[in-house]
């Protein structure tokens, strides 16, 4: 079983655990960030100290910036002396990438619109669809289509061997299914795939293959998410061919995904003003303050530049927008117990400055 579908196998548990697939992303999301919590308490402190070394830091580039290999050199035994590692801050988000990765994997996949693309939560149609995706009506016998649309087979199909039906897998779903000639909306596509594309196994026999006359597989067209189970027989050339009547399809704007990707700006913004208030100093480089401030404003507008161009789904936009709230949240309760332990370590220090003061008295 591959990572996806065991994404998509863990997402079904929580679903079913919690009452739907809209609150399991957002449990998940909570799962991934109770996890991380113990990094990002590192990642606050690392930003904290690193605020008390920036003056020393900047004398350090200021006396060497004449030498760039002394000034290296000299900035890195800094740091080793004062167990200050500057990529910890990446450390957190390094880790969340290949989750986002998987999550979005499994979403846009045959197997989650099969299983719950259709699944509604909140003010969102379906947790499968994306800005500019159009939900088409499955399993009508029709498959809506439009210019440059990609059709891609299910994970299971139905094998008929003579009168004797048996279950089989597909392989490689995304890349097996072929359109003969153009893709007309509106008019019948031809449809075909390698008998190669069926997994051997227990259940499908390579002495059985040869004896295979037709299959029922899903069909989904990756663009508007509807799944069509379409009959393929086999031809003379050893490959499974099946006609499907199409019907035309335009792409519409889902005023809902727009909202999920104004949420997500406004959320990610919050959270880079604080992140940025973190790390603000009276000793801050002003070069350095400044570029901090053009990439807390800049980087949520490119990256929400970039999701209106990348087909992001509406259940992977919700599992961005619960982190940044939980992230704000978090950057909230861990600076707050940072500055009770800072506030704390100062008096104890102040105390012991004022009794040494008295002795000498």
């Amino acid at each position: 079983m591959d990572f996806i579908s065991l994404t998509i196998l863990f997402l079904k548990g929580l679903a079913k655990f919690v009452g739907g697939y809209g609150i399991a992303i957002i449990v998940l999301t909570i799962i991934v960030r109770l996890a991380l919590w113990g990094l990002n308490v590192k990642q606050q402190r690392s930003m904290k100290l690193m605020q008390t070394l920036q003056p020393k830091l900047k004398a350090i580039q200021d006396r060497y910036k004449s030498d760039p290999q002394k000034m290296q050199q000299k900035m890195m035994e800094f740091y080793k002396e004062h167990q200050f590692n500057p990529m910890s801050g990446c450390l957190p988000l390094l880790i969340q990438m290949p989750i986002f990765i998987l999550l979005y994997s499994a979403l846009i996949s045959p197997q989650f619109i099969a299983e719950a693309g259709n699944q509604k939560f909140l003010f969102i149609d379906s947790l499968a669809t994306t800005l500019r995706a159009t939900a088409g009506l499955s399993n009508d016998g029709k498959l809506g289509a439009s210019v440059g649309d990609k059709f891609v087979l299910g994970p299971n199909a139905q094998v008929y061997i003579g009168d004797v039906v048996k279950s089989a897998k597909i392989k490689d779903g995304a890349q097996a299914l072929h359109i003969v000639g153009d893709l007309k909306p509106g008019e019948d596509v031809e449809l075909s795939f390698s008998l190669d594309n069926f997994v051997l196994d227990k259940n499908l026999k390579f002495s059985e293959l040869a004896k295979v006359d037709k299959a029922k597989v899903t069909v989904t067209n990756s663009n508007i998410r509807e799944n069509e189970e379409i009959t393929f027989t086999r031809n003379a050339e050893d490959y499974m061919e099946a006609t499907v009547p199409t019907i035309p399809i335009k792409k519409n704007l889902h005023w809902d995904v727009v909202i999920l990707i104004a949420l997500f700006g406004i959320t990610m913004w919050i959270s880079q003003k604080i992140m940025m208030a973190t790390t603000k100093s009276d000793n801050q480089d002003p070069a350095q303050a400044a570029l901090q401030k053009s990439m807390g404003t800049f980087m949520p507008l490119m990256i929400l530049a970039t999701f209106i161009v990348i087909p992001i789904p509406a259940g992977v936009l919700l599992y961005l927008i619960t982190s940044n709230i939980i992230q704000i949240v978090q950057t909230i309760v861990i600076n707050k117990q940072i500055d009770n332990e800072l506030a704390v370590k100062k008096e104890a220090v102040d105390d012991a400055e004022l009794k040494n003061a008295k002795k000498v008295n």
